[in-house]
């Protein structure tokens, strides 16, 4: 039933108290905030380097992952590492589940809990700054990074992001926030411009990294694409105007790794490190440009004085960073990376066939059977252990025999037909995902063939993908009896889904983004797999236009009327639930909007309850439905839990690209609660006046 709630506070026009990236008041509790005392130390050391040293600090270290030292005025050696899933460079670590599995979870304790133990792994190292999280938008299931990232919706990516950043930093240790901005594909990253219209950026791109920026985040490193036609380390709108003018950054910014492309453009746009060395940002290259009045010197003091300023914020100059105290191969961290695996696969399918039964002979087959893939380049991390499915399968007990075929030997139909279930595992790796690379919609080669293998010879086959997002499912997908996805669990992830297989817990996460029943369903189908016209600029630039704007993922299937395989939000457990009693009260700073939830089945398990917004008549396009916010609640069998939802001011606004605002117009909201955004279960409507 449709009720109708009359909001009678005034909260028409610009909305800026409230955040509106991920929907909370004062969003940052940073301890290590730059201040003006911090500010004032900088400068001072400042004042005491000549030139040379200047304009050098700022290039990086030719040792590739460091901020040089300058001994002589106490500045140390500064250690970075790329951190996404794991400390990685020169070290082993702990693997945890990437990034679109974090975002999977739909939890953000355990996601601050990854943080932490980021955190802890890097002090280990002795790492200053961690390289992570990326959270570029999911806009394309051929972005060779989107495992790293954090899925296609702004606000789920920035609630992850923003635990993640408060967990790594708790600890003393820098995050970084990347790629600035629009990186959205790796196909000829360094020459592609990402041409979007203002109200897309601010809607779907930046909100993320605002998140971030009020979260208190130390640094925010600039992608490789151009932005509108300028490279975004050279980009000032980018990076000057909007980040540190706007949005009151107060850290510093870094390059990609060589990602810069003139001296000029550099110095003026913003950027105040060039990693990982100075290739543009160099004494001999900046010098000329002092000397005939180009650049200033003080634009120079600038950029070294943000550096030296998170550096003293964070007690770099002061403490050592590496912690002996804390072992390289971190209890805390496996038990994190533990939960993870557990909590962010996905249960796209099943027809009955798990939870599986108890004393039938398993067998298990696949590329990815006795390997823990993860996504390649700098994600891509060297682990202490891990545990493979088959693995963990073996530590089932006898209770669940299992078998590993090789599927090129002759006894393997024999094998797959006298088994009571078949495991097929499958997905990409990191030759097959990675930066610099897109990847295919098609799993690779062969694989499919596996699959149907297994369909000929069996007729309850269970396949489990690893991969950063959705694949192309069409020649099997409904002939499997389940699906699970299982993204890139991290180095516990054979365990876990072993024993979600067999039914100790029940999966809980929850798609992050949508996954196409074909690739010409997707909303960006003819923006970005079709190649722009070119265009010469010294290198050719391919220029793509996302003309689908701000109907990307579930958006735009909404927008476009397409079902897609599996929706946003999507996610089966081993029970049901009934979802009743919806209210939307008005608050203080919005909607509280609350109902309740009964676990309906037999088995203990998760649900994620998703609320959705929608305005009735509005003045400009909208989608349709667009979440604002979710609840992650585990409820025992038979038990209910009352859930409460708090919807802000901004769960209301839109881009007003005549204000640059957001704005919120009087009027009916559609206020939706559900399982998926396909899977609407309540539904009432609220008349902000």
């Amino acid at each position: 039933m449709r009720k109708t709630v009359f909001f009678l506070p005034a909260i028409i026009g610009a909305v800026s108290l409230i955040c509106s990236c991920c929907q909370e008041t004062a969003c940052s509790d940073n301890p290590y905030k730059v201040t003006q005392e911090h500010r004032d130390r900088a400068a001072a050391l400042v004042s005491q380097m000549t030139l040379e040293e200047k304009c050098d600090y700022i290039g990086g270290s030719k040792d590739g992952f460091y901020i040089r030292p300058i001994d002589r005025l106490g500045i140390p050696l500064i250690r970075m590492a790329d951190g996404p899933q794991g400390v990685r460079n020169n070290t082993k670590s702990t693997l945890f589940a990437c990034g679109v599995a974090a975002a999977a979870t739909w939890n953000e304790d355990v996601t601050y809990e990854m943080g932490v133990a980021l955190g802890q792994d890097s002090r280990a190292r002795g790492v200053h700054i961690l390289l992570g999280p990326g959270v570029n938008i999911y806009r394309s299931p051929l972005c060779g990074r989107n495992f790293e990232y954090m899925g296609e919706d702004p606000l789920l990516s920035s609630r992850t992001a923003v635990q993640y950043i408060k967990g790594v930093q708790s600890q003393g240790v820098m995050a970084t926030v990347k790629h600035f901005a629009l990186n959205n594909q790796e196909f000829n990253r360094h020459h592609v411009s990402s041409d979007a219209d203002e109200r897309t950026i601010n809607e779907i791109y930046f909100p993320a990294f605002k998140a971030a920026v009020d979260a208190g985040v130390a640094s925010v490193m600039s992608s490789y694409n151009l932005v509108n036609n300028v490279h975004a380390a050279e980009n000032e709108w980018l990076l000057k105007k909007t980040l540190k003018e706007e949005w009151g950054f107060d850290g510093f910014v870094m390059s990609d790794w060589t990602s810069t492309y003139s001296t000029l453009g550099c110095v003026r746009s913003g950027l105040d490190l060039e990693m990982p060395e100075g290739f543009s940002m160099n004494y001999q290259a900046i010098k000329p440009l002092i000397e005939t009045g180009v650049v200033r010197e003080k634009d120079i003091d600038r950029k070294v004085e943000a550096i030296l300023s998170s550096l003293i914020a964070y007690g770099f100059l002061d403490r050592p960073q590496l912690d002996t105290t804390i072992k390289e191969d971190n209890p805390y961290s496996r038990e994190v990376a533990y939960r993870l695996s557990c909590e962010s696969a996905v249960l796209l399918k099943n027809d009955g066939a798990l939870p599986l039964k108890k004393g039938g002979m398993i067998a298990l087959m696949g590329p990815r059977a006795d390997v823990i893939p993860c996504g390649g380049g700098s994600g891509a991390v060297d682990p202490i252990y891990s545990i493979s499915l088959y693995e963990g399968m073996g530590k089932l007990g006898e209770d669940f025999p299992v078998t590993l075929v090789d599927e090129n030997d002759k006894s393997a139909k024999d094998i797959i037909k006298s088994a009571d279930a078949v495991v097929v595992s499958v997905g990409f790796d990191k030759k097959t995902e990675r930066e610099d690379h897109d990847r295919t919609f098609s799993l690779p080669e062969g694989q499919d063939e596996l699959i149907e293998l297994a369909l000929a010879n069996n007729d309850n086959v269970i396949v489990v993908v690893y991969s950063g997002g959705g694949i192309d499912m069409s020649r099997w997908g409904d002939k499997v009896s389940a699906i699970l996805m299982g993204w890139y669990p991290g180095q516990e992830g054979g365990l876990a889904i072993a024993r979600m297989l067999a039914g100790e817990f029940s999966p809980s996460g929850r798609l992050p983004l949508s996954i196409e029943a074909k690739p010409e369903d997707n909303p960006a189908y003819t923006n970005y797999y079709v190649e722009a016209p070119m265009t010469k600029r010294g290198h050719s630039t391919l220029n793509v236009t996302y003309g689908e704007g701000v109907f990307v993922g579930y958006r735009g299937y909404e927008k476009n009327g397409v079902q897609p395989a599996y929706p946003f939000g999507h996610g089966l457990t081993y029970t049901t639930f009934e979802y009743s009693d919806l209210a939307a009260k008005p608050v203080k700073d919005g909607f509280e909007v609350s109902f309740t939830i009964v676990n309906t089945g037999d088995f203990d398990a998760s649900e994620v309850a998703q609320v959705y917004v929608g305005e009735v008549s509005p003045v400009v396009a909208r989608p349709a439905k667009e979440l604002k916010g979710y609840e992650k609640v585990f409820i025992k069998a038979g038990e209910s839990a009352q859930v409460k939802v708090l919807l802000p001011e901004s769960a209301f606004a839109f881009y007003d690209v005549d204000s640059h605002s957001w704005q919120v117009n009087p009027g009916a909201f559609d206020i939706m609660v559900g399982a998926s955004v396909s899977d609407v279960r309540l539904q009432t409507s609220v008349n902000l006046r």
